[in-house]
């Protein structure tokens, strides 16, 4: 018997068209793909410095396909700025309902043999508190370099997103995000002729 056609990663793969940061001027683009690409780097780089230096014991390839498709369901809602995201506990609220029932429909996409393997990594609710902790530490840290890149560019529109993001990340205060922005982060600023040695 054959089996029936899936649309699910021809509509997954449509990420790349869907932009991030929609409210602000842009001097780098950024689409919803290169971001999530980023975000299971660095998840799957904190996972590794966790259980390497903090004495973690998590499963950094879980960790990082689960990065993989922490956005995946932009591709039905879009990239919701995060200063309307959390607006307010409404906003928050109505857009966490929004965020469920596109990862229900991402997943009927998918063949039903197929939904329970897939489902870890499509919904945030089948993750662990550790798993989302460092998944969502990525994505802050991702935002972050981005926002430098922009500074860095001369877009002062992001000094502030910068500095907010920052002073977040600091707060949280996870040692394995203060080891990557000792050791990593200051590359980010270096011209590539330099990266090389």
């Amino acid at each position: 018997m054959p089996n029936p056609v899936s649309h699910f990663f021809a509509y997954v793969s449509r990420l790349r068209w869907i932009k991030r940061w929609g409210l602000m001027r842009n001097a780098i683009e950024e689409n919803v793909a290169t971001h999530s690409w980023e975000v299971a780097t660095l998840a799957h780089a904190l996972a590794i410095i966790r259980n390497r230096h903090f004495d973690g014991r998590v499963n950094v390839d879980r960790i990082a396909a689960a990065a993989l498709y922490h956005d995946a369901t932009e591709v039905i809602t879009g990239d919701m700025p995060t200063p309307v995201k959390y607006h307010s506990q409404v906003m928050r609220e109505a857009f966490g309902d929004i965020e469920h029932k596109a990862e229900a429909e991402l997943l009927a996409l998918l063949p039903p043999d197929l939904r329970d393997d897939f489902s870890p990594y499509l919904q945030e609710s089948r993750q662990s508190a550790e798993d989302r902790e460092l998944i969502k530490a990525a994505d802050r840290l991702s935002a972050w370099l981005k926002c430098q890149a922009e500074v860095r560019a001369g877009n002062r529109e992001f000094e502030p997103a910068e500095k907010q993001i920052r002073q977040r990340l600091e707060q949280e205060g996870l040692p394995e995000v203060v080891y990557f922005m000792k050791v990593f982060a200051p590359s980010y600023e270096e011209p590539l002729d330099n990266l090389l040695g």
